[in-house]
């Protein structure tokens, strides 16, 4: 008998209408589309509207994958939602989500894991699944990056966008499933990637209010340095420890923070362009969202099939970074 493992058996996302370009970018700080572009890939990002919360987009992407997938909320046993910008500290945006969408017999939980969040996620919603203790597990990736962005701050405000995706996991014994997820951390980079305020360390204050400390801080150099080695190196290790190369690979989904980092993954696996997601140019960073945004996006072109070897690879604040490998399951209807 197979062991039992889990599987992405639906899919969905949410972008706002918003859309905020370089262009509009130049405007407010002291910076150019060119310089935009050429640092980061980035062209454009969706920004949230005035009132629109993390748990309203997570809900919407719920909601494009029950039109989708005709998912029956009431089925579902546990809800993890990887993000950085929950509605509030408590109660957790997962049970706002739970509620809002009816899942009446659903438990669940927020992980912190920024931009390894739902890498972080879909590797702890598959062991729920693997040791028969949950069969339905929503796994979301979602993050209002634009509610600590400094709009005033040009090193960072390019940066970062807004937006949701979710994914259901369920039992699987056929080999199109999730087969090995490899999760890494290193505190010591906590000093370059982080908000400083708003924790028991630094409550808010109008002093720290004053300061801007309850804006992402980042220092970009250190980050990108760790980052184009560390994504790359968990996406090779993890193949070469289930025997595969990067000709194996039908697609690569890379968090979304960098150009030059995504381009440096590929170059390290010896991919072809059309074996990498690329989609940093209409949506930016959205932190714990990248990654099942693209999965939406490659599914809906048409750029997965039954079979089809599929590589998330990430790397966020902590520092974090992981790697998960699968077989696609969904067929197109």
């Amino acid at each position: 008998m197979k062991k039992i493992r889990s599987t992405i058996s639906a899919l969905g996302k949410y972008v706002p209408a918003a859309i905020l370009t370089n262009t509009e970018l130049e405007k407010r700080v002291d910076t150019t589309d060119e310089w935009i572009r050429t640092r980061t890939g980035i062209v454009e990002r969706h920004i949230v509207a005035p009132g629109e919360a993390t748990s309203d987009m997570a809900i919407q992407a719920f909601r494009n994958l029950q039109t989708r997938f005709k998912v029956d909320p009431a089925e579902i046993d546990l809800i993890i939602v990887a993000t950085i910008t929950p509605d509030m500290f408590f109660p957790s945006t997962a049970a706002i989500i739970q509620y809002a969408i009816g899942a009446n017999r659903a438990w669940g939980f927020d992980l912190s894991g920024a931009c390894s969040g739902f890498t972080y996620a879909v590797a702890v919603g598959a062991q729920f699944i693997e040791n028969g203790s949950a069969r339905k597990v929503l796994v979301f990736g979602v993050d209002t990056m634009s509610s600590i962005t400094d709009y005033s701050d040009r090193d960072t405000c390019v940066l970062f966008g807004d937006g949701a995706g979710v994914v259901l996991l369920e039992p699987s014994d056929q080999d199109n499933c999730i087969f090995d997820y490899l999760l890494e951390m290193d505190g010591e980079g906590q000093k370059y990637l982080y908000m400083a305020a708003g924790g028991s360390r630094n409550p808010a204050t109008l002093e720290t209010v004053q300061k801007k400390m309850h804006y992402v801080y980042q220092e970009g150099k250190p980050v990108f340095k760790v980052a184009v080695t560390k994504m790359a190196d968990v996406a090779e290790a993890i193949l070469q420890r289930n025997g595969l190369s990067g000709q194996d690979v039908k697609l690569l989904i890379p968090h979304q923070a960098n150009k030059r980092i995504i381009d440096a993954t590929r170059d390290r696996l010896k991919l072809r362009d059309e074996q990498v997601l690329v989609n940093i140019d209409r949506y930016a960073n959205t932190t714990a969202a990248t990654i099942p945004i693209g999965l939406n996006e490659a599914f809906d072109d048409g750029r997965l099939n039954p079979g089809d070897l599929v590589v998330l690879t990430s790397f966020g604040a902590g520092f974090t970074w992981g790697s998960i490998i699968m077989r696609w399951s969904i067929r197109h209807e």
